[in-house]
């Protein structure tokens, strides 16, 4: 007999560590131990839920299972839009979420299914849990209302699996039904807040992110910082819109991909993506680190556009190149825009300066322009070599213009 005071207690438990932010599988565990102990005989768990996120369709938890198996699994998409089509593990993937008892109860509508040994011949994965030694479970599914979906998040899954000769009792099955829904809130709770971070870094950068979740959201306060300033666009961008217009989409996320992972593998942070540009920050201590960084992955990115051409043209794909202006100065890096629309970017005349110099790349016929300022900073002038004075537009003075030594990593 399962006494009220446990369930109570364990309800209680589960309010307190969605509130105090414990991680899923912590949570997921913690429960399926406390569920043991007051007389649920619980030996497998697995929750899931879907979320928002560019790459994965959402996270399952176990418990209970071979210690071989990862606890926390990041799934991919089950289904894409029309003109997308799945990969060769996503389709799978697919496959075996439609054999499950998941995707049956939500064609039927069923929040609660029983799960004996007779479901082997609808649900394949049963046999895996009777081979393991289970004699019966419980499949859950915890809707949520219309106003509580988020994208694909409009449920909690669970399954609950047990030894006990002739499965769960009734009585064990309503103390599920009671227990599993507060689980369901604190989960999507944890998820709620992990999704939140995920597109703030997504679609902010990281470091601006940070800075919205602290509390950094008043319209107009910005602060005035030193960076080294990052300002990258495609090589004929134009003729490629216009001759494969399909191509865009694919294109700019292949080179996207390249310079944005080589800004954040030095400490940069990508703030905009503007089109084909890109528009990032490298900040520190010093000055010379933050450029030293921002030239290290110029170097990086170059190597890797040169690789990602080879791989595209190989399969007779269109390819491009980058052009990068690199400058360094003060800034205002804030909230900016209307009451109803901010933007938590940086502005000044230091950022009109690198989009100039990234301009006159072309002109200049160098992938890579450093500033006058930039080449003063300590310990940049050895890897920098000048290509002369130029007029910037909208800059009062002509200034003298570097590009990487070579053999400094440009191809």
């Amino acid at each position: 007999m399962i006494a009220e005071n446990d369930i109570s207690a364990l309800t209680v438990w589960l309010a307190e560590a969605g509130l105090n932010g414990v991680a899923e599988d912590a949570l997921v565990a913690g429960f399926c131990e406390r569920a043991g102990a007051i007389g649920l005989p619980v030996n497998r768990c697995l929750v899931l839920i879907d979320t928002l996120h560019p790459v994965y369709e959402g996270r399952l938890f176990r418990w209970g299972h071979d210690p071989s198996q990862p606890g926390i699994v990041e799934y991919g998409r089950t289904a894409l839009p029309d003109g997308l089509a799945l990969g060769a593990e996503e389709e799978r993937a697919a496959a075996s979420w439609r054999a499950s008892p998941f995707f049956h109860m939500l064609q039927t509508g069923e929040t609660l299914l029983r799960l004996t040994e007779a479901h082997t011949a609808w649900f394949p994965v049963m046999q895996d849990y009777i081979d393991a030694g289970m004699k019966g479970g419980a499949a859950i599914v915890n809707r949520f209302a219309a106003e509580g979906v988020i994208g694909e998040m409009d449920a909690v899954y669970s399954s609950w699996m047990t030894r006990r000769p002739g499965g769960f009792s009734e009585e064990h099955l309503a103390a599920l039904a009671r227990l599993v829904p507060s689980l369901a809130l604190a989960v999507k709770t944890l998820a709620l807040t992990r999704m939140t971070g995920t597109l703030m870094e997504t679609y902010l950068g990281r470091d601006a992110a940070r800075r919205v979740l602290s509390g950094r959201i008043i319209r107009g306060v910005a602060d005035r910082i030193d960076a080294a300033i990052w300002f990258s666009d495609l090589r004929g961008f134009t003729r490629v819109t216009d001759s494969a217009p399909e191509q865009v989409i694919p294109l700019l996320n292949d080179y996207a991909e390249v310079a944005v992972s080589a800004i954040h593998a030095h400490g940069g942070d990508v703030l905009k993506l503007i089109g084909d540009g890109i528009l990032a920050i490298f900040t520190a201590a010093d000055r010379a680190h933050a450029c030293g960084a921002a030239l290290s992955a110029a170097a990086d990115a170059r190597r890797e556009v040169a690789a990602l051409n080879a791989r595209r043209a190989h399969g007779l794909l269109p390819v491009t190149d980058m052009y990068l202006g690199l400058h360094v100065g003060e800034v205002y890096y804030g909230n900016i825009g209307s009451l109803d629309r901010l933007d938590f970017t940086v502005v000044g005349p230091a950022v009109n300066e690198a989009s100039r110099i990234a301009t006159m790349c072309r002109s200049v016929e160098q992938p890579v322009l450093v500033s006058q300022a930039f080449a003063a900073v300590d310990g940049m002038r050895g890897r920098l070599v000048s290509v002369g004075r130029y007029a910037l537009r909208g800059v009062e003075r002509p200034q003298e213009l570097f590009t990487l030594e070579p053999g400094g990593g440009i191809q």
